[in-house]
Order: C-alpha cells, then sequence, then structure tokens
C-alpha cells in the first residue's frame, strides 16, 4: 500500500511520447502488481531497461531449512552469526542468513558493513528493518535514507542496492515475501487510505525524494527469482545502467517507516 506519488518528468498521458530535449524518446516501463490488474508504476528511461548483454548463474547462499518436528523451542542467538570482523566482507544482499521461512515467506539476518551488489527479488516484495546502522538505499526510483529503527519496504522487482553509512555495522532483518506486503485490511478505507485507527498514516512513509541518474555500461544485476527447484538466482549484465529514469509516477515505489511512528491508538 502507498498512496499516489510522482517525481521527476512524466508526459500528460500513459503509453504516449515521452521525448528529452534533443528530441529522443525515453522508453516507458511498466511495473505492476498482479501483472496489470492492481496498482502500478510507469518509469521513464533514458536506455532500454530490459537491453541484457549476458546471464549467468548466480548461487544463491544456502536456502535450505531444516523442519522443526516435533516442535521444540528455539533460541536463536543472531549476534553470533557474524563474529569479529566479518561484517567488513558482508553486503546486505549476498551476506544474508536464512534463519526461519515457509512457503510463504523467508527471513534472514545479517551484519553488514559493505557496498552491496544491486539487485533485484523478483519473487516477492521485502521489507528490511534496521536494528542499528544507517544506509543509503539507492533504487531505480531515486534513493532513500535508511536509520535505526527503519522498515524499508521494496516492491518485487526494484532494483537496488544497500549503501551502509558511518563506521557502525548495519544489523538488519530480511523479511522476504513470496507475493506482495501490504497492511491489514481493518486499517484501511475501501479506496485503500489509512483509516483514523491505524497506528501509523501516509505522513509517516518517507519514498524516494529525488531521482538517481547513473552512467555506465555492462552493468551487473543480480536477481533473484523461481527456478523449477525453487528460489534460484540469474546474474544479469546489463547493456546501461537500470538508474537512468527521468521521470515516474503510480502507487509503487519504496519507502520507509519509522518503528518510532508506530503508535497505537491510545496514542502518544
Amino acid at each position: 500500500m502507498a498512496f499516489y506519488r510522482q517525481l521527476g518528468t512524466i508526459p500528460p498521458k500513459r503509453h504516449t511520447q515521452h521525448r528529452a530535449p534533443s528530441g529522443d524518446l525515453y522508453y516507458e516501463e511498466l511495473m505492476g502488481e498482479e501483472g496489470f490488474s492492481s496498482d502500478s508504476a510507469l518509469l521513464y528511461h533514458r536506455t532500454i531497461p530490459s537491453a541484457v548483454v549476458d546471464a549467468t548463474v548466480w548461487e544463491l547462499p544456502d536456502q535450505s531449512t531444516t523442519p522443526n518436528h516435533p516442535l521444540k523451542p528455539r533460541h536463536l542467538k543472531l549476534h553470533d552469526l557474524f563474529p569479529g570482523d566479518l561484517p567488513l566482507t558482508t553486503d546486505v544482499v549476498t551476506g544474508r542468513r536464512l534463519i526461519l521461512g515457509n512457503a510463504d515467506v523467508r527471513i534472514s539476518y545479517v551484519v553488514a558493513q559493505q557496498d552491496s551488489p544491486l539487485y533485484r527479488n523478483s519473487v516477492g516484495d521485502e521489507i528490511v528493518y534496521l536494528e542499528s546502522g544507517d544506509a543509503v538505499v539507492e533504487t531505480v526510483f531515486g534513493p532513500i535514507t535508511a536509520r535505526e529503527g527503519d522498515y524499508v519496504l521494496i516492491p518485487r522487482a526494484t532494483t537496488h542496492r544497500w549503501l551502509p553509512k558511518g563506521t557502525k555495522a548495519l544489523r538488519a532483518y530480511a523479511i522476504e515475501a513470496n507475493s506482495h506486503i501490504v497492511p491489514p485490511k481493518r486499517y484501511l478505507s475501501r479506496f485503500g487510505q489509512l483509516l483514523e485507527h491505524a497506528p501509523y498514516c501516509e505522513r509517516d512513509l518517507h519514498g524516494p525524494g529525488e531521482l538517481m541518474l547513473a552512467e555506465g555500461s555492462d552493468v551487473e544485476v543480480l536477481v533473484k527469482h523461481r527456478g523449477s527447484r525453487g528460489i534460484v538466482g540469474t546474474r544479469f549484465v546489463y547493456a546501461d545502467h537500470p538508474f537512468d529514469v527521468v521521470g515516474w509516477d503510480g502507487y509503487v515505489y519504496p519507502w520507509a517507516l519509522n518503528i518510532a511512528d508506530f503508535e497505537p491508538i491510545t496514542g502518544r
């Protein structure tokens, strides 16, 4: 769930010509939920966003789980997973350790100080909770500044990367869904507005405030997707940098919500 937003330059009507001052056409990309039958966003690129130069296998970290049967209580000592200087060589994407999972969701933990590669989850939405540390999340929609206590929602198929900031390691929980992550229906009006009794509202959601216009060729992006043996990965090389969007609008985009802004019905 998010409200309508617009950033950069867009044409007056959808699916019409949008040209640069030089006369060159911008390339339209539609990112939608449930195909074309639900919320979506239209992005306008300077270059063709689907121009793939190469594709190779990306071997994902271990995705296997152990059934908790018979059911036993578990004490997960997550801080012990990244001892000593290990975070210095770890990033938020490739360094995730899967700790819990089922058919609907997977929860990982990571402690990182390295910049992540460009990454896209094509399986479902992600929410990354920052236990501690600060970061900039660069996305195809623009950058988001994330801080301790933030829940950062990344819609499915959003190309992005994590850049930890400061000297403090970034400690994060990554919640990867097999579909979309939305508020409970009881918080929403029938048109999608957060109601008065919801513990947060649209004012608390912080999305990109500016665009990113990066240059580059033969740019590598790690993509997580479904395969014949479950969730697998592909390493794509694109002809041009995906962060070349001159404008976008719609209801699908990344945003952050800080836990300090999540308030009970009783108020402050």
